[in-house]
């Protein structure tokens, strides 16, 4: 079933007009029309407006006898602080496919924080005539997921304070008979979230008098190590005032004060767990298995443990359903989960993929980006997410620009907002050829897990034909299927069909089976370690913290997990200005952590903020609306 029906045929203009004003330059398509050249029923899909509708999960039943389509990720090479354009590629890409090869295609993406959006680096609905439209509505609220998620988040660091002072001044007794009032009978009953705690705890009784004093202490007092706290209140701004902040300074809290401090929504474990979850039942399961801190006694407290699984559940019951939109040419997108990339695993919603593989069906294409570079991004949606999701890829796509290759071959330091160096902007074979050894490393690592690699070389107006020519030999000396040469920011769609056919014959001639890097029976310093060896290290060395934590949660019964490595993305090294394919190195573990809920362990390489700050000009200086027409003007 061909999707012509609503491709739009772009008229592009030179010089590259903004974004912004590309996209308020096209009137979408009402979205009821995408949902129908999919075959979409309206049963399936709630609108939200004239452009956005929330895909529903049951439509994954209706389709279960229906087979997938191909699966492509789109990664990238060491990127420089201004990005290589993976985005733009994903969508440039499937415009290819969809409006001018006639392929059935689904685009699916991230949702961006707001925080960037009125930071430093903007939107992220793609560029140029390769975007997701509307573009506001797309970088702005879009259809809620962030807010539900931090409505959720702040519920359950709420509780973990409560039930610190309400601990604090009640006996056993007390504490008990308050958790478990009588009812109208005047009888006391457990709630059924109750249950998964006394099954925890090995008490086999369904009825409160029954419990021993001994099981009523062990039942209703959590003592919580205010000092193990790992739960941390989010929002979706970059504040960087709210790092660090002391609670509970209020007179009515009786000096219980404690230091902690927020994050920015989408590094909630929560948003991870939306991400990684496959059901409504799935998801009911992670956000209960969610671990805030440790009891007194060094056992792991839950979500659960606070009876509050399935109060998120419920606030997050609209956010797991992805929202349906739409490229510039027409062709649909599914928007589903927002990941940090670096303490969580940095990919859309295994729900989306599913679902668009259904709806693309066999001979079409799904294609995803896995967020910075492949080292990070690409690695992690194998290991993490294709694990959990079941999903085999065909093909990766790893773009690369000839500006980073530069920086990689020993070009000066690229700086966003400052100039580029005359390096970057005349003809410079050497140096390309040399940096080209980091993009034959993402090559070599990719391909070991039994796909088949393009490289999606994004052109700029300042590159040559002889250092384009360099890119694609040295590609394919490292084992590239193909590289080709794209100009999807200036063309849309027309700019891709290279990549597109290239992208095609790859997912139709894949000839190994996928490999994950590690088994999961491994411990979790081997996991480690693998991944290290992938990076181009030599050896790990773990801080005595780290080494502890690795103790912890070997113990607590977690060593089990998939690994997600938080590391700048700007270096395969742990240190940033380290560039090119390093080796012999020593990779240092700062800290070692669990999201347990969304199922994996995250060792830290270095400092990771995960509360971005304002810059002296945050990009809300151009963000005004305007008033005659209610278009939103200046987003970027």
């Amino acid at each position: 079933m061909s999707q012509s029906k609503t491709v739009r045929k772009l008229q592009v203009l030179s010089p590259v007009p903004a974004d912004i004003d590309i996209a308020n330059s096209v009137d979408p398509f009402h979205i009821s029309e995408i949902a129908k050249q999919l075959n979409l029923s309206p049963n399936y899909y709630d609108l939200y407006g004239k452009y956005k509708a929330k895909v529903l999960l049951s439509v994954l039943d209706e389709l279960q006898e229906s087979q997938d389509g191909y699966y492509v990720v789109v990664g990238g090479i060491t990127p420089t602080p201004l990005g290589e354009g993976k985005s733009t590629t994903t969508v440039g890409l499937c415009q290819a496919l969809g409006a001018f090869l006639d392929k059935k295609v689904f685009t699916c993406l991230r949702q961006p924080s707001q925080g960037p959006t009125f930071g430093i680096k903007g939107g992220a609905a793609g560029g140029g005539y390769s975007q997701v439209i509307p573009m506001d509505e797309f970088n702005l609220h879009l259809t809620g997921d962030i807010h539900a998620i931090t409505a959720a988040n702040n519920l359950l660091a709420a509780a973990i304070d409560t039930r610190i002072f309400h601990e604090s001044s009640q006996s056993d007794k007390a504490l008990f008979n308050r958790l478990c009032p009588p009812n109208k009978e005047e009888k006391r009953c457990f709630s059924d979230i109750m249950y998964r705690r006394l099954k925890k705890l090995g008490i086999n009784k369904t009825k409160p008098e029954d419990l021993t004093p001994q099981e009523v202490k062990k039942f209703a007092r959590l003592d919580i190590d205010p000092n193990s706290i790992t739960w941390r209140r989010v929002m979706d701004v970059n504040d960087r005032f709210l790092r660090k902040i002391t609670v509970g300074q209020g007179p009515e809290e009786k000096g219980m004060v404690r230091e902690t401090g927020f994050d920015i929504s989408v590094a909630s474990e929560i948003m991870a767990v939306l991400a990684l979850t496959t059901s409504l039942a799935d998801m009911r399961e992670r956000l209960g298995k969610m671990v805030i801190g440790n009891s007194k006694a060094g056992d792991p407290i839950t979500a659960d443990d606070l009876g509050l699984g399935g109060a998120l559940t419920v606030l997050m019951k609209d956010a797991i359903n992805p929202t349906l939109m739409q490229t510039l040419e027409g062709t649909p997108v599914l928007v589903h989960a927002g990941p940090f990339a670096n303490i969580a695993h940095g990919n859309s919603s295994i729900v989306a993929d599913k679902i668009a593989l259904k709806l693309v069906g066999p001979g079409g294409f799904v294609v995803t980006e896995a967020g910075f570079g492949a080292d990070i991004g690409a690695e992690k949606f194998m290991n993490i997410k294709c694990r959990y999701s079941g999903l085999t890829p065909q093909c990766a796509v790893i773009v690369a620009t000839i500006r980073a290759l530069k920086m990689h071959g020993g070009g000066p330091e690229v700086v966003a907002g400052k100039p580029l160096d005359h390096a970057y902007l005349n003809e410079n074979v050497a140096l390309v050829e040399a940096g080209s050894v980091n993009l034959a490393r993402h090559i070599s690592n990719t391909k070991a897990y039994g796909v088949n690699v393009v490289v999606a070389v994004n052109m700029f107006s300042t590159d040559t034909e002889a250092e384009l020519n360099s890119v694609r030999n040295a590609a394919l000396a490292a084992g590239a299927f193909d590289a080709v040469v794209c100009t999807h920011h200036a063309h849309g769609g027309k700019g891709a069909l290279d990549l597109g056919i290239a992208v095609q014959k790859a997912c139709e001639n894949v000839t190994q089976p996928m490999k994950f890097l590690y088994p999961l029976e491994l411990s979790i310093k081997e996991k480690i370690e693998a991944i290290a060896r992938s990076y181009g290290a030599s050896g790990v060395e773990y801080s005595d913290q780290a080494e502890k934590q690795i103790e912890m949660y070997s113990r607590q019964g977690f060593s089990g997990l998939p690994i997600c490595m938080a590391k700048t993305q700007y270096s395969f090294s742990h240190n940033a200005s380290t560039k090119g394919a390093p080796t012999g190195f020593t990779l240092p573990i700062r800290d070692v952590r669990g999201s347990i809920g969304a199922g994996f362990i995250y060792p830290l390489v270095g400092t990771m903020s995960t509360m971005p700050g304002l810059p002296t000009r945050p990009c809300f200086y151009d963000i005004d609306i305007d008033t005659a027409t209610g278009k939103v003007i200046g987003l970027s």
